[in-house]
């Protein structure tokens, strides 16, 4: 497991690193404050003790509330349990547990660790919940249409379905003896690691005894604990999908996490098409209908696969996946109707703790 260097813990244990990072709340939330309606004071952002790193292949970080330097410490300490769920869980190193679960999995049982069992349960119920929209056994599809996209052309469909043969949690087998898989697959787990290493600090850092936080992985998901100075809560901005320079809407999290998806960014063009680096694990082929899902769950591995998942599976089911789940809440953005204004749909998230800019219509029942 990686550490912090020695002179990264110098700083911190004297204090230096605090006096750096005490600053304004960055960017993705201080600039996301707007006035929603006239009357309507949207909340304003104060000092943070903010501390980043790099893992998963994205910066993270811990923002707290000003305080002693001891929980400068112990927002260090949680980025090793970050590192800790990436070695657990990446594909991109050959001693990882996941690594070695996809050489030796097809061939028969693997003994696995308690931890990684449980997420893999954790992963199975999630992808029975939403009917097959999560799926992390689909490295086959991944890896070809990477290797397509480098080569300037997309899959034809026979590949699609070759990939798709070898894909899918319903050939992860679980039980006393181990793991295997019944077909010759690869996992992988981009569309909730980062959710999970996001919760394993969250944990981490409760269990320090401090409760007012926010833990942010890559640009898309996190977890908010307890209250920033005196709001309710942690603003949060949330970037216009049609603008990603801009921000339509601020939230303010307590006690949650959340995440956002979208192809809005990452995407390709192929003879005139746009792709979105976002697959439905169904089909095999890009996910559409949706411009941007946002996720609010009571975790940050639940709200990162939801946000998947609700990507793919569209308005509607995500509308009644949230319907029969009431704990989860959700943003839901499909491509405007009229012009430019987006018309975001509201599910099992108070009203009161949004805030709009001008030029969005809200839909809420």
């Amino acid at each position: 497991m990686s550490k912090p260097h020695d002179s990264s813990r110098r700083d911190f244990l004297t204090g230096r690193a605090v006096h750096k990072e005490i600053r304004r709340v960055g960017d993705e939330i201080a600039d996301a404050l707007v006035d929603a309606e006239p009357g309507r004071v949207a909340p304003v952002a104060s000092q943070t003790v903010r501390l980043e790193t790099k893992a998963m292949g994205c910066p993270w970080c811990v923002i707290m509330n000003p305080g002693p330097p001891r929980q400068v410490m112990v927002a260090s300490d949680a980025f090793d349990c970050v590192r800790d769920a990436e070695q657990l869980l990446t594909i991109y190193r050959d001693d990882s547990d996941v690594a070695q679960l996809n050489r030796e999995a097809s061939s028969g049982w693997q003994e696995v660790s308690e931890e990684l069992e449980s997420f893999l349960k954790t992963c199975r119920e999630i992808y029975d919940s939403t009917s097959g929209a999560f799926d992390p056994a689909t490295g086959r599809l991944i890896q070809l249409w990477k290797s397509t996209r480098l080569n300037n052309r997309i899959p034809e469909q026979a590949e699609v379905d070759e990939a798709l043969a070898n894909s899918g949690m319903q050939y992860v087998v679980q039980s006393e003896e181990g793991v295997k898989f019944e077909r010759d697959l690869l996992l992988d787990f981009a569309s909730i690691g980062k959710g999970y290493g996001i919760d394993k600090a969250a944990t981490h850092i409760k269990t320090e005894e401090i409760e007012n936080f926010l833990v942010h992985g890559g640009q898309s998901s996190l977890f908010a604990s307890g209250t920033h100075r005196d709001l309710d809560g942690w603003p949060i901005g949330l970037k216009n999908p049609l603008f990603t320079d801009k921000r339509y809407a601020t939230i303010l999290l307590k006690n949650s996490g959340m995440s956002t998806s979208g192809s809005n960014i990452q995407f390709f063009r192929f003879e005139g098409k746009r792709y979105g680096h976002l697959l439905d694990p169904r089909t095999g082929w890009p996910a559409k209908g949706l411009l941007s899902v946002t996720v609010i769950a009571p975790t940050a591995t639940e709200a990162d696969a939801l946000s998947t998942a609700f990507y793919a599976m569209g308005l509607d089911k995500a509308v009644q996946y949230c319907d029969d789940h009431p704990q989860v809440g959700a943003i839901l953005v499909a491509a405007p109707t009229h012009g430019r204004i987006l018309e975001p749909v509201i599910k099992n998230f108070p009203l009161d703790r949004l805030f709009f800019e001008e030029g969005v219509s809200v839909m809420s029942d």
